[in-house]
């Protein structure tokens, strides 16, 4: 059991400061209220009573309603309400402090009992009806903040005492110290040079000293001169190197002498002890200054490595002698946190305040009753939630523990379908809640549904089942999260997305019969910040561990549950991002950062068995107001740091999404970018990362603990450290998937190979069957104590037999040459004799080729059939042909092959089946007049029906363009035309010759051209019974070419040098 607190407020509340404001407990007429303890007494404020809660109190509920207030007192007593519920009705009032006079004094509202359910507001809750009224104001506190200094494992406690004073007298100087505070409680000095009444004076001094304390002694000068034997047998005693006390904690101190006469002038001579305190505590060193933090409140400081479940919890001590960022917590650490910038990346572990004065709580059962979630957890999920139906509200300095409920609509604080509740809703400041602390959460932390324009600031999130961070059904935009922090975010049962494994398989509910669920696809998408629309703000937030996922923005074709019908088919899809700056995610499973996929809108039926809002596809491009018509707007990254994320930093599909100034380290994959995928009804964008670092295995090395199973060696040194997926895992920096991206001033550091892991700074995309772009690119990119710049794969672990179409396809410009060290150069995959020439460089262990050229592609969808594979040959090497097996799978209705080709070449396409009926060639990144020509194999006695036609990506349209006709002269294929082209066919070695051809002018970073996409149609009436379309032995040599060197090599840069895997770093 535990609290509910549910707001239903339909009218607007609004806060006016005045100069003048009285404190709510201090308003003129309030009734002190003093009704005592018992579980069975209802309270009903009403008509007007205005009452004053002055000390602890049990009742079974209460209800405000009819103009009546309760309002609590502010005083030095601690206050504990207990109560199944308290219901706000029309015009009643709660208050709790206020924004002006926040309250001081400590209080708990505690919801017992598991019964007495509210057909709206459920069980144990604090609900505010319409037109009631809640105003929940605590101390401001320090939110959360950075560890400054890294705090290592079991760490003692080390308070550091400067002693610089009395510099100018001689002799010897003693200070006495308290061990447990470090003030020095005494302090003189003895002229033992001048005087042996200095001297017995010392050794009367040192005699008196109390014992357990500590004594401080420096000789400035000289002090030997007259140190009568009195004095040096009490030093003896104590120890002429070291003095340790007789108490029971040991205290060391080294005695440190210094001659003044051998230093400059200038220089002020120091001494500095270390108090070594074997007590069970630690210090904390803080990026900011803690504000309210006090003794007896709980942090807890996040984890710097791959596992979340680092995160530890503390309790704050007492502590006089810290400085103004220090704070002293009960215990020693079990793991590192790091408090510090490793490599150039900021990895300092965040620490997070979980207490408040003011608390809502529930009271729970001691382990889980009565509902489904019980086959998934063995403790009690039945929480408290804040609902808030209301268009506004301020709530700030509030500590919610075992909040929400494996149910759903019930969490710690959720906005409920309030519209516009910023200015554009009419509310000056904006509704906001603040300085919150959630933790121990049973479901989510913040939940927006239907609601625009809310500032969520300064709230932590800890622990918690489920999103914790939640938008909801598609329409919330113009939220602003700033300065929040999750961590510690496990798998709930709610929704598919929330559930891991186990929850996605054992959880049928809405699924149609014989459903069989694939978790990977489905759900395991738990994750910190859950934002269904692009168009929210995310401000300094940090992901600092989930289950899954730090970031995840989602899509909602149409809107879901009570939004449906708010927004048109589609919009979420193309709608601009809103601000993403100097946010963080770290020791998340899946992702640090997903911009990816979309939820299923549809019930489940015979033909898709999947549950509603199950993961589906979803492609993000984003256009001025949300209209592809319109142009595109670029999604704006900023200063994203992602490390120790086992699988990717960030995985970002869509057009047009730009990163810059961002970090990633220690990650599996660093940073992949995949086209938004709509080709080709979204042409035209691009993706790029500008002035960024990547860190392939820094110096936050982890800790070897019995249960990780992922340690082995790694880095430079190579020493032992925690590794993100496996000891052999290729990890890679940037991973060049399909394109067009463009990568400008990026640093590439610490990226060592191993014997049997391919480590490399750039790398492509495992087991990948789409295209590989011609126009992807790369500019100004430097290297640090790298072995292996660029890995284009082998067959082998991880990498498996690297015969799916993209593994084959690999492609990228080295622009400037910062790569290769060739400026203009392509690298290409060692084996594709489709884009090589005989001036190619070879670089083995790279298992890729530096070339020249002009390329493009060509797509070549084939119908009926469409499970085939495709075999096609350049003719310049004719015994090198490529084997395609399709983009799509065997079991589409059509199929796509995606070959990247070396334009003015000629090339043969042949079949392991008998050719399709129809086959479509799209002409992708081809230029005005860019050409190639085609042999395709045929079966004798095929007719063919071939046009042109262009494909406008808008209006979705295709308009024919021209047709080819027969001509019995090969040559004259090329004097083909737009409107009237021709084709050979050559029915003695079975192949169809023509020559696909630009007729437009091309975009910079479009596939196809200004006016859409030109592509040549081939259907076929091909004889029943053919054999296999494979007309390579009678192609070849009969049509073989020598290979010509179209565009030179260029120049190798000066004094460079190609980095080997195992030679040295750059």
């Amino acid at each position: 059991n535990s609290l509910t607190l549910i707001l239903n407020l339909e009218g607007a509340i609004h806060y006016f400061p005045s100069e003048n404001q009285v404190c709510p407990d201090k308003e003129p007429g309030l009734q002190p209220w003093m009704p005592g303890h018992s579980e069975d007494h209802r309270v009903t404020i009403g008509y007007g009573r205005k009452v004053l809660l002055t000390t602890s109190a049990t009742v079974h509920s209460i209800e405000i309603l009819n103009g009546g207030k309760l309002v609590i007192a502010d005083n030095n007593r601690p206050i504990m309400l207990r109560t199944k519920h308290i219901l706000i009705g029309n015009k009643g009032e709660l208050h709790i402090g206020s924004p002006d006079c926040p309250y001081k004094g400590n209080l708990t509202i505690s919801l017992f009992g598991s019964d007495q359910e509210h057909s709206y507001f459920g069980r144990k809750y604090i609900g505010v009806g319409t037109g009631g009224t809640l105003e929940i104001h605590g101390e401001k506190k320090l939110s959360w903040t950075f560890l400054n200094k890294t705090l290592h494992p079991g760490e003692s406690n080390q308070n550091n005492y400067l002693f610089q004073r009395s510099w100018g007298n001689r002799g010897i100087i003693i200070h006495v110290i308290d061990p447990n505070t470090g003030e020095v409680l005494q302090d003189d000095r003895f002229d033992t040079y001048r005087s042996k009444d200095e001297s017995h004076r010392l050794a009367k001094y040192m005699d008196g000293v109390e014992a357990g304390l500590i004594l401080a002694m420096v000789v400035n000068d000289e002090g030997s001169n007259n140190l009568e034997d009195s004095a040096k047998k009490s030093l003896s005693r104590l120890g002429s190197q070291y003095i340790r006390t007789k108490a029971s904690s040991q205290y060391v101190c080294q005695l440190v002498s210094y001659n003044s006469h051998h230093l400059p002038s200038a220089v002020r001579p120091q001494a500095s002890i270390s108090i070594d305190m074997l007590s069970n505590s630690s210090i904390l060193e803080l990026a900011d200054q803690p504000e309210g933090w006090g003794s007896r409140d709980r942090v807890v400081v996040a984890s710097t490595d791959y596992s979340m479940h680092q995160a530890e919890e503390f309790t704050l001590l007492s502590c006089p002698t810290c400085t103004s960022n220090q704070v002293k917590v009960q215990g020693k650490p079990q793991f590192i946190h790091m408090g510090e910038e490793v490599d150039g990346v900021d990895m300092r572990a965040e620490v997070g305040l979980l207490s408040r004065n003011i608390l809502l709580r529930g009271e729970m059962e001691p382990g889980c009753y009565g509902n489904e979630a019980c086959n998934f957890f063995n403790f009690d999920t039945f929480g408290g939630h804040l609902k808030r139906g209301f268009r506004a509200v301020h709530i700030s300095g509030v500590e919610l523990q075992h909040m929400g409920q494996q149910t759903m609509g019930h969490y710690p604080v959720h906005f409920h379908m309030n519209g516009d509740v910023d200015e554009r809703g009419g509310y000056n400041p904006p509704t906001s809640v603040s300085d919150l602390s959630i933790h121990h959460s049973f479901s989510r932390c913040v939940t927006i549904h239907g609601s625009n324009g809310l500032l969520v600031k300064d709230v932590v999130g800890y622990d918690t089942l489920g999103h914790c961070f939640f938008t909801e059904d598609g329409p919330e935009e113009r939220n602003t999260f700033d300065h929040c922090l999750g961590l510690m975010v496990r798998a709930g049962t709610l929704l598919p997305s929330d559930r891991d494994s186990k929850m996605c398989r054992d959880i049928t509910e809405g699924a149609y019969p014989g459903y069989v669920a694939n978790p990977r696809q489905d759900c395991s998408a738990t994750s910190t910040f859950w934002i269904a629309n692009p168009n929210n703000n995310l401000i300094n937030c940090a992901a600092a561990g989930s289950e899954e996922t730090g970031f995840w923005f989602i899509f909602h074709h149409v809107p879901t549950g009570p939004s449906e019908g708010l927004y048109s088919p589609g919009r979420t899809e193309h709608t601009p991002m809103g601000q993403f700056t100097n946010n963080r995610a770290h020791s998340n499973y899946r992702a640090g950062m997903i911009l990816d996929h979309g939820v299923k809108t549809t019930k489940a039926n015979d033909k898709d068995k999947r549950p509603f809002l199950s993961l589906v596809g979803a492609r993000y491009g984003p256009h001025q107001d949300a209209d592809p018509f319109k142009p595109r707007v670029p999604a704006l990254i900023h200063h994203f740091v992602a490390y120790k994320n086992q699988d990717h930093g960030a995985w970002l599909r869509g057009g047009d999404v730009w990163l810059d100034d961002c970090q990633f380290a220690d990650n599996g994959i660093g940073l992949t970018l995949a086209s938004g995928g709509t080709f080709p009804d979204d042409d035209g964008s691009r993706q790029q990362v500008k002035n960024s670092l990547f860190v392939g295995e820094s110096d936050n090395r982890g800790m070897r603990f019995p249960d990780n199973r992922i340690w082995g060696p790694g880095g430079s040194d190579p020493t032992g450290r925690t590794l993100p997926r496996g000891i052999d895992f290729p990890i890679r920096g940037m991973q060049i998937y399909d394109g067009p991206i463009n990568m400008q001033n990026c640093t590439f550091r610490k990226y060592t190979a191993l014997d049997g892991r391919h480590t490399s700074a750039f790398g492509f995309r495992l087991n990948n069957s789409w295209q590989s772009c011609p126009n992807n690119n790369v500019t100004d990119i430097t290297f640090d104590h790298i072995t292996s710049r660029v890995f284009f794969g082998e067959p082998g672990p991880w990498f498996n037999k690297m015969q799916m179409d993209g593994d084959k396809t690999t492609i990228f410009h080295d622009i400037d040459g910062s790569v290769s060290e060739y400026p203009g150069s392509f690298l290409v995959k060692e084996d594709n004799w489709l884009l090589r020439h005989p001036d190619c460089i070879d670089v083995p262990d790279w298992k890729a080729a530096i070339c020249s050229g002009r390329y493009a592609q060509i797509y070549v969808q084939t119908r009926n059939p469409a499970n085939l594979n495709m075999h096609i040959v350049r003719d310049e090497y004719p015994n090198r042909p490529l084997t395609l097996e399709g983009a799509l799978g065997k079991r589409k209705h059509y199929q796509q092959f995606q070959p990247v080709i070396t334009l003015a070449k000629g090339y043969t396409i042949h079949w392991d089946q008998a050719a399709p009926a129809e086959v479509t060639i799209w002409l992708i990144n081809f230029n005005k007049n860019d050409w190639i020509n085609v042999g395709l194999c045929y079966p004798q006695g095929t007719a063919f029906t071939i046009i042109s036609d262009i494909h406008n990506r808008l209006t979705k349209q295709t308009r024919k363009t021209g047709v080819f006709m027969r001509t019995t002269q090969k040559e004259k294929i090329n004097h083909s035309h737009l409107a009237r082209g021709y084709y050979y066919w050559e029915e003695d070695t079975g192949l169809l010759f023509l020559k696909v051809k630009a007729h437009n002018d091309r975009g910079q970073y479009a596939f196809c051209s200004v006016k859409g996409c030109e592509r040549v149609k081939i259907t076929a009436v091909i004889p029943k019974g053919s054999p296999p379309s494979n007309c390579m032995a009678q192609a070849y040599p009969r049509h073989a070419e020598l290979p010509v060197v179209d565009v030179p090599m260029p120049r190798k840069i000066p004094n460079a040098r190609l980095v080997r895997m195992g030679g040295c770093n750059d």
